[in-house]
């Protein structure tokens, strides 16, 4: 097929029911993007005889070094079906999950997608990870089982083992949306029960829930993928063949004479043919009986293989002149079978054919975007499309019919933003030039021949002047000074700027997005909708029935006005520029880089509420400090990492208190990724960068019951073991008490205010749900200034009853009704608790939870007391790093001393009758304070910060009484290996701390499945000594899965005679926790108890001294 031309793809955007949008999803090294080359060859973009090697959408130079998929990429292809014609928007993504952001994008502007799975591997981490990506977004998934050619030519299979093999990889893959499909399922039914109002005289055992009603009612058949439903290809993409068992439905049905309906449900299955009854029947193992699956179709490919490999002329011969193919002499002649292979397949059992097939038959068109997903993009947060204003929910028909009319609102989605090069721009791109111009060209060219030829005859000076003179004045005025170069006879170069006045040799931005409804056009004006944005607020403050030019329209908050300065149409390395896109199409726009960071709603329509934000797999944990070589180049380097965190929807920039310019990453690969561009494309200068930088957390555990070498502790060597650390590693200061239980009592500097504060291990299923209700805790905050809406309500009411479920027994009794606050940041895993008699500070009350002048005193100073307990989670004791796990508990709050010198001060004031108290100075709040109120006067002043800092230091105080543990970073690494190299994995994970949590054999072949858990801290450099010790046949995926306790106490030193005598007098053996804590205090200045010098001087023996 030759290449289409733009007018064609233009006229295909037309017709929304015959686009199909899609992207492939799959595992690392499972043949996406070989498959892909063979999908875009089949347009002829690139030759058959490439496809697979040249990785078309690999643009990237370190994606062609390393072989995996970095970034996502579209591609628009055409494909005919009879008389129907289908524009295919391709998009390939990474499998790698350093990359799954990538995915996420991809999914999002998305109708289906192609699930690749390696028919040797079967179902990986990363499928599972794709797969439910796809289920969130409601996209509609098809199945292809790639690399069918590992199992003739590696794993040395009969046809009948590998039937058995894909039906296990398609059960397992089935078994997967399964599970998605119940856990939906029963989701929606406890939310419809909750939602429903309960019967007033309902007993405990009228309210048993039956959790298999709603799996019975429901149909899932069309959910799952099997061959005879046509959501499955069999294929070998890097032999260019694939295939559905409708094609060789149709060829048999004709050759056997069986009806073609018969065979599409009986190809696939235990069947078998009797052919002397020409009747197919079920498959009698014991008899022997091939499948009609191995007997018709396996068989085949079989034979060709073993033709080929064997080099066996005349059978090649055969099946080639059987099959009606013409195979070229180079093909015929090449001495590498897997060419020929692919001459013989790729013309017999086209992939292009099959898949693009498949996709068209069965994926949806933007025409059949489901109800269920316009509501779930429209509703933000904790909305639900109900509680919507009318003229948003009125939008939802413009995205259910992609209309196109002048009065459909332009409904647009930003995904993500990427970065090419200004040059690469079609408008800044040599263009061909009209035959117009070449003659025009070509007859000035002769002009100034003619003239040079004269002035060298006539010695007169006035030829050359003549000459050089003509060439400045022509009909267009954009002649060159000179002679054309001959390079330049075809071709025009534009100035060296691009429509935004920038220098070619910059980034530019392009936005990656989908048209949902409306048509884009060059040049319109379009709300840029934040993530933030309240089509609420902006109907408060426009009247209903509102017709005014976007310009002239009241500012709204988290509300941006652009114009669609460009669009284009994404081919792969390339784009083309169009005046329009209707709605339905993939497209990149340009110009949006001043108002989109990283992804955005673009619409017409104010009314639009802002798509949910994109849900990633992958959480960025890895981080390194960045700065310049030369510090001169600073604002380079601000400038390129502000670039860099906008082209990468991942990436995270920050900068410290320390002042470092900090990156965050989600792994290794990609952290390299990052360096790469922020050196050669963003900043392009040299820069340093640190050590990882390592995150922990501290928290504290309950006393341990056995010692180092697993002896009961007694009572007297437990009060050792607490003496010792309390007097050598957390030194109390004077005037700090400390009860044998715990209970830590300061006072203020200035004697006016005692806190007493204990510090409690939460259980770990409270630590979990704190980690997991972050948005619901932020939440919490609208309790203060408005009322939150329904949903929100009833989230932190679930959320409450969580709490208190978890959280029993008499030492928390009353607890949660306590909660003060949450920290650090207010949303973190640690809670303060007021047990305190004179105040009964709530966050489930907000601030006018409590009344009277008592309360109000309190509540003014509280924030202060707040404040400190922020400070303390968010800087341990130990290093400095944030709290996880603590309960603190205020236990009392004396303010006696304050009030009496309040009254003091008061009564030294009053005879001058300088007016009313706590108004003198403006200092502080606008208020009058109430008689015999002091505090109000004093909430911003010397008595405030006081208690910031007492509270602090009591925290950090009751928390050293405490065992205090570190906390480390968790990976979950999942490993692909050989039973040759287990060993070596097996090494490399104990070398590193990780422990194997899971090892199974995929069944059929000498795969190991493994899963461990390995500390970020140990896992720099583990993706390569992996490949190294195991000669690159094992490749781990580290995802971040949780935080977890080192065992190991940092300040541990032997106190029994037991561990005196294993561990010796110094116990100078390694302590993990102890490494991690010192290396940290190292990094952020932190004194370190270390030895400068081990042996300053050894003694001689005289034997030595000889």
């Amino acid at each position: 097929m030759v290449p289409n031309s733009l007018e064609k793809m233009v006229q295909l955007q037309r017709n929304p029911a015959n686009i199909r949008n899609i992207c492939v999803l799959a595992h690392v090294d499972h043949g996406k993007t070989t498959l892909a080359d063979c999908l875009i060859s089949s347009n002829g973009i690139i030759s058959s005889r490439l496809a697979g090697k040249l990785r078309y959408m690999d643009s990237r130079e370190d994606e062609q070094v390393r072989g995996i998929t970095m970034k996502s990429s579209a591609i628009s292809l055409h494909y005919a079906q009879g008389a129907e014609e289908y524009l295919i928007n391709l998009i390939d993504s990474p499998g790698h999950v350093d990359f799954s952001s990538e995915v996420s994008t991809a999914v999002r502007i998305c109708d289906g997608c192609l699930i690749v799975v390696d028919a040797v591997e079967g179902v990986c981490p990363q499928t599972q990870a794709v797969l439910r990506q796809a289920w969130l977004e409601n996209i509609r998934p098809v199945l292809v089982i790639n690399k069918i050619d590992r199992l003739i030519v590696e794993l040395k299979f009969t046809p009948q083992e590998a039937y058995s093999h894909l039906k296990n990889i398609l059960e397992q893959i089935n078994a997967l949306t399964g599970t998605l499909f119940t856990s939906k399922v029963l989701e929606e039914r406890a939310e419809r029960e909750s939602e429903a109002p309960g019967a007033p005289g309902a007993g405990p055992a009228e309210q048993v829930y039956d959790w298999s009603a709603g799996l019975e009612d429901t149909d899932d058949s069309h959910l799952y993928f099997s061959p005879d439903q046509g959501n499955v290809v069999f294929a070998s993409a890097i032999d260019g063949w694939g295939f559905g068992i409708e094609h060789f439905a149709q060829i048999y049905s004709q050759k056997i004479g069986i009806k073609k309906e018969v065979l599409l449900k009986t190809l696939w299955g235990d069947y078998y043919i009797n052919m002397k009854a020409k009747r197919i029947m079920k498959v009698d193992q014991a008899k022997g009986k091939k499948p009609l699956f191995v007997q018709l179709i396996l068989e085949n490919i079989w034979s060709l293989y073993d033709a080929v490999l064997k080099k066996d002329r005349e059978k090649i011969d055969k099946i080639v002149a059987s099959l009606g193919l013409k195979i070229g002499a180079r093909e015929a002649r090449h001495s590498d079978p897997k060419v020929q292979i692919g001459a013989i397949c790729s013309q017999w059992l086209p992939v292009s054919q099959a898949v693009l097939a498949m996709v068209c038959q069965k994926l949806p068109s933007p025409l059949d975007m489901t109800s269920e997903r316009v509501e779930k993009l429209m509703c933000s947060g904790s909305q639900t499309f109900d509680s919507l204003p009318p003229e948003t929910q009125a939008l939802k028909a413009a995205f259910m019919k992609c209309g196109s009319e002048e009065a459909d609102p332009v409904i647009i989605f930003v995904s993500k933003m990427f970065a090419v090069d200004a040059k690469a721009l079609p408008q800044n791109r040599p263009r061909p030039l009209t035959q117009e111009e070449i003659a025009q060209r070509r007859e000035q060219a002769r002009r100034r021949h003619a003239e040079r030829l004269t002035a060298a005859q006539g010695p007169g000076p006035a030829g050359p002047a003549a000459a050089e003179s003509t060439p400045e004045t022509s009909p267009e005025g954009e002649e060159p000074k000179g002679a054309v170069p001959q390079g330049d006879s075809a071709t025009r170069r534009p100035a060296p700027q691009d429509a935004g006045g920038q220098e070619t040799g910059q980034e530019t931005f392009v936005a990656f997005a989908r048209v949902f409804s409306g048509v884009a056009r060059r040049g319109r004006r379009i709300f840029v909708l934040g993530p933030k944005y309240s089509p609420v607020e902006f109907l408060q403050r426009v009247p209903a029935g509102f017709s005014a030019p976007p310009d002239e329209l009241p500012a709204v908050p988290h509300m941006a006005r652009c114009t669609l300065e460009q669009l284009y149409l994404l081919m792969g390395r390339e784009l083309q520029a169009l005046e329009e896109v209707p709605p339905g199409n993939v497209l990149g726009i340009g110009g949006l880089q001043d108002v989109v960071l990283k992804s955005a709603t673009l619409c017409s329509v104010p009314a639009c509420p802002p798509f949910i934000p994109l849900s990633f797999e992958a959480t960025p944990i890895v981080r390194v400090a960045v700065e310049p070589k030369h510090p001169s180049e600073m604002p380079q380097l601000v400038r390129g990492m502000k670039l860099l965190n906008q082209a990468d929807p991942c990436v995270q920039v920050l900068i410290q208190e320390t002042g470092e310019h900090v990156l965050v990453t989600a792994g290794e690969i990609h952290l390299q990724r990052c360096l790469d561009d922020l050196r050669e494309r963003f900043a392009k200068i040299e820069i340093s960068v640190s050590e990882p930088i390592i995150p922990f957390r501290e928290t504290i555990t309950k006393p341990p019951r056995v010692d180092m070498v697993n002896e009961d502790i007694g009572r007297q060597q437990k009060v050792a073991v607490i003496h010792q650390a309390r007097d050598d590693h957390s030194r109390v200061p004077e005037g700090v008490q400390v009860d044998a239980d715990g209970l830590v009592t300061v006072t203020t500097p200035n004697k006016l205010a005692t806190l007493s504060v204990r510090a409690v291990p939460l259980p770990d299923e409270v630590t979990r749900l704190l980690e997991g209700h972050g948005d619901v805790i932020r939440a919490l905050e609208q309790l203060a200034s408005a009322r939150p809406a329904q949903r929100t309500r009833d989230r932190i009411r679930e959320f409450k009853g969580k709490l208190e479920q978890h959280l029993t027994g008499r030492k928390w009794r009353d607890a949660v009704d306590q909660i003060w606050s949450f920290g650090p940041r207010k949303c973190g895993p640690n809670i303060l608790v007021n047990r305190t008699a004179a105040f009964r500070g709530s966050v489930w009350a907000g601030p006018a939870g409590a009344a009277g002048p008592e309360a109000s005193r309190h509540r003014d100073l509280g924030n202060s007391i707040v404040s400190g307990f922020q400070l303390a989670t968010l800087a341990g004791p130990l290093c400095e790093e944030p709290l996880m796990g603590v309960c603190f508990v205020l236990e009392r709050w004396d303010q006696s001393r304050c009030e009496e010198a309040g009254a003091s001060e008061r009564q030294s004031r009053d005879p001058p009758g300088e007016g009313p108290p706590g108004g003198g100075d403006g200092g502080g709040p606008p208020e009058p304070a109430p008689e015999g109120e002091p505090a109000p006067a004093d909430c911003y002043g010397p008595l405030s910060g006081q208690l910031i800092a007492t509270m602090k230091e009591a925290c950090r105080y009751a928390l050293q009484v405490k065992p205090q543990r570190l906390m480390a970073a968790m990976y979950t690494c999942d490993i692909m290996a050989t039973s040759d190299v287990l060993g070596r994995v097996y090494a490399v994970l104990s070398k590193r701390e990780g422990r194997v949590l899971q090892e199974e054999m995929k069944e059929g072949t000498d795969v190991f499945a493994i899963r461990a858990a390995l500390p970020v801290a140990e896992s720099f450099g583990f993706a390569d000594e992996i490949r190294k010790r195991t000669s690159g046949l094992a490749s781990p995926q580290l995802v971040f899965i949780h935080w977890e306790v080192i065992p190991s106490d940092p300040f541990w030193v032997p106190t029994t005679a037991e561990e005196y005598l294993r561990f010796g007098e110094k116990a100078d053996c390694e302590n993990q926790a102890r490494k991690y804590v010192d290396a940290v205090r190292r990094r952020k200045g932190l004194r370190v108890e270390e030895k400068i010098v081990a042996h300053a001087e050894k003694q001689r023996t005289l034997s030595k001294n000889k």
